[in-house]
């Protein structure tokens, strides 16, 4: 069968597969583990580890020769959520845990436990009972903490077992018909803080400070599979904007049976946003509900009891930062905060670094030095790795300097001496994997079929980031024009990444000017920029959309603003339906998938951080609504919904369809059987492509239609 792009971009997981990924580095440097399956179009990931010293990769764990099957399906159903939260669609070896030296690895398969040690690179199953998941080894290699179910259990190596939190000691998880597990995230944590773990090891191995979540507050929600009515529908319990969240609280569990709860202003700090344990102490960072208010704190490890190590407080927000809070080895506190219009790297407080730099994550910590990741305020479509070094006397404000130069995409991880680069740009496809002293990473990953040929400019007054890609060999004539944006928080689609643009650019082949724009609201320009949308999701990203548009028609005279169509996914999909229901005369039809269509229906942490209260603040969370404005359409729109999305519940399209066939506006839902928010199976992902362009070139009659390829 003759390969097309959109067989190719579902078949590589969107080029994805046969890259090196998760990347951990040795304490020592002299390893480097990373997970990649055999080729481009191979799902199933395998453990390896790359010698520094000698540059030879070796393979760790295959999951094909662990096990007959690899069969997702055997999941258990906190894996499976894993997944979910992290839009992870491979298989095999997704994630794994090693000890403080990177010596002994643990990960689980379809529910069972394995370990391997890396440098022997042998690997076995260890005969727990299961299902097991999020595998820690102890910080000294000496045994394995695993979630089983609800419980947080302790494996040894020689195959015993034993629940060290849940079930039979926790009398209240019964008597609450198992609504309180231990060692997981909630679904807030894994969603809205990207903190996907539940516990963490004492660096001595004795004891696990672990969150204990009861989801009883929060409402039940049904998803149902109407393509199955003999199934039962799946209960979930989902904290929607205003009502309660799940109840997480933190305890320091011994391997002795001892147990003490942390004890902090739990009313008015709710949210457990970050945990930290290494040598030089235990940390957490905890939020109000408003997130106008933050707190990190430090925990006494025998008696539970916190103390205020820092505060911080926004008028409109405080951005969680992955990486931080962190220790130095001396126990200074690493963090980021808004000053002076920037986020900035802290040291105990005071910035290090200048507000010509926005710090988007810290990546390691050791004795004198903060590895970070950031881009130049006025620049995100870059971003780069940048070491701060400490003054010999640590009084001073350090030394800071640039790992990265090259205009592109770069990512890091460290360990001793050694760092790791991973770097996209816009010359070449994929991405390239190095250390820092040139040892090069194998990557299998296949060539696109399409070749991105991007034009990469600041428009308008804004100076908004803006792609542009014409066909290739366009003659020049006029052209229908697709934007295809994002536009919301936490996510950019303008950068110097080859990859990125590829779907973009396949629309362009088949006859479209097409407009990728980032606009206030988006990560990475300053702190006013993503501001913008405090109180109104709606006015500023849908106002520098247009404003995008028409700076790309002044560039490019192939752009046809009288045939202007829109599509997008998730916060973009609200932005695609959005823009044909506010601004008609710009637009002309538009594909939503997935959107958000009312802010009340969607989680507290995301919604509530724009919008507040929807008690407190109606008429913000009427203006953002698309419910109220249903009436009002009179161009084509498609709505796409999975009926298994737990995370934007399908409830917001056919909410929307509902309102728009009481309006008598006409309208296409496409319902996606078994998808969640992610569309992870080729088929489901191939044909959503071909049906995406088939429904533009029926909606803008007038565009050329070449042959898809």
């Amino acid at each position: 069968m003759t390969d097309t792009f959109p067989r190719q971009h579902a078949r590589t997981q969107r080029f994805t597969l046969g890259e090196p990924r998760n990347i951990t580095v040795s304490a020592d440097g002299r390893r480097v583990l990373f997970l990649r399956s055999a080729s481009g179009s191979d799902p199933v990931n395998s453990l390896w580890v790359l010698d520094t010293e000698t540059g030879e990769e070796r393979l760790v764990a295959n999951p094909r020769a662990l096990q007959k099957s690899a069969d997702d399906d055997q999941l258990p159903p906190e894996e499976k959520a894993r997944r979910e939260r992290t839009r992870e669609g491979a298989g095999g070896i997704t994630a794994y845990a090693t000890d403080a030296e990177g010596t002994v690895v643990a990960f689980a398969l379809a529910g069972k436990l394995f370990a391997a040690g890396v440098i022997s690179g042998q690997a076995r199953a260890l005969d727990v009972d299961g299902p097991v998941f999020d595998p820690r080894p102890d910080p000294l290699a000496r045994r394995v903490a695993y979630v089983r179910g609800n419980s947080l259990c302790i494996g040894e190596l020689d195959g015993t077992s034993r629940v060290l939190a849940g079930e039979h000691t926790d009398a209240s998880a019964v008597a609450k018909d198992q609504t309180v597990s231990w060692g997981s995230a909630d679904f807030i944590a894994a969603e809205e803080m990207h903190r996907f773990r539940g516990y963490w090891w004492s660096p001595d191995g004795t004891k696990i400070a672990a969150c204990r979540v009861d989801v009883a507050p929060a409402d039940e929600w049904v998803i149902a599979d109407p393509a199955h009515p003999d199934q039962a529908a799946r209960t979930i319990r989902y904290p929607a904007a205003g009502t309660p969240n799940a109840d997480v609280t933190l305890h320091l569990l011994g391997l002795d049976g001892s147990s003490v709860e942390v004890v902090w202003d739990h009313d008015f700090f709710p949210y457990l946003a970050a945990v930290e344990w290494s040598t030089a102490g235990l940390i957490m960072l905890v939020q109000a509900r408003d997130q106008q208010g933050s707190m990190i704190l430090r925990v006494d490890t025998d008696t539970g009891e916190t103390t205020v190590a820092s505060h911080d407080y926004d008028d409109a927000w405080i951005e969680l930062v992955p990486g931080t809070p962190t220790l130095m080895a001396d126990g200074r506190i690493v963090s980021c905060a808004d000053r002076d219009g920037a986020r900035r790297l802290m040291i105990d407080d005071e910035p290090v670094t200048s507000t010509g730099l926005q710090v988007r994550s810290v990546v390691s910590t050791n004795d004198r030095t903060v590895t970070f990741q950031a881009n130049p305020i006025d620049d995100a479509t870059q971003l780069h790795v940048w070491r701060w070094t400490s003054d010999a006397d640590t009084s001073g404000s350090g030394q800071i300097r640039a790992l990265t130069d090259d205009a592109g995409m770069h990512t890091a991880a460290v360990g001793g001496s050694t760092t790791v680069i991973k770097s996209a740009n816009l010359e070449k496809h994929g991405t390239s994997t190095a250390t820092l002293s040139g040892q090069p990473f194998t990557s299998y990953a296949e060539t696109p079929l399409v070749t991105p040929d991007v034009d990469l400019f600041n428009a308008g007054q804004r100076q908004l980031a803006t792609a542009v890609l014409l066909p290739t060999d366009h003659d020049g004539s006029q052209l229908p024009v697709l934007l295809d944006p994002y536009g919301g928080p936490h996510a950019l689609r303008a950068t110097r990444s080859n990859n990125a643009y590829l779907t973009s650019q396949w629309f362009a082949d088949q006859g479209f000017a097409v407009v990728v724009a980032d606009g206030r609201g988006t990560p990475g320009r300053g702190t006013n920029w993503e501001r913008a949308v405090h109180k109104d999701l709606a006015t500023a990203p849908l106002d520098d959309q247009i404003d995008a548009l028409h700076a790309a028609a002044e560039r490019h005279p192939e752009i046809d603003l009288d045939r202007v169509a829109i599509r997008g996914w998730s916060f973009g999909g609200y932005l695609a339906a959005l823009a044909v229901l506010r601004r008609p005369d710009v637009f002309h039809a538009a594909i939503a998938g997935a959107p958000v269509t009312e802010w009340r229906l969607y989680d507290t942490h995301y919604t509530e951080r724009y919008l507040g209260q929807p008690d407190d603040h109606a008429d913000t969370y009427e203006a953002s609504s698309l419910l109220p404005i249903a009436a009002d359409l009179t161009r084509p729109l498609l709505l796409i919904h999975g009926l298994a999305d737990d995370n934007v519940v399908a409830a917001h399209s056919l909410q929307l369809s509902s309102a728009l066939l009481t309006a008598g506006r006409p309208h296409e839902v496409l319902p996606l059987v078994g998808v969640t928010h992610m569309t992870p199976q080729e088929i489901v992902a191939e044909n959503l492509l071909l049906h995406q362009l088939e429904f533009l070139q029926r909606s803008l009659p007038r565009n050329r239609t070449v042959a898809v390829n």
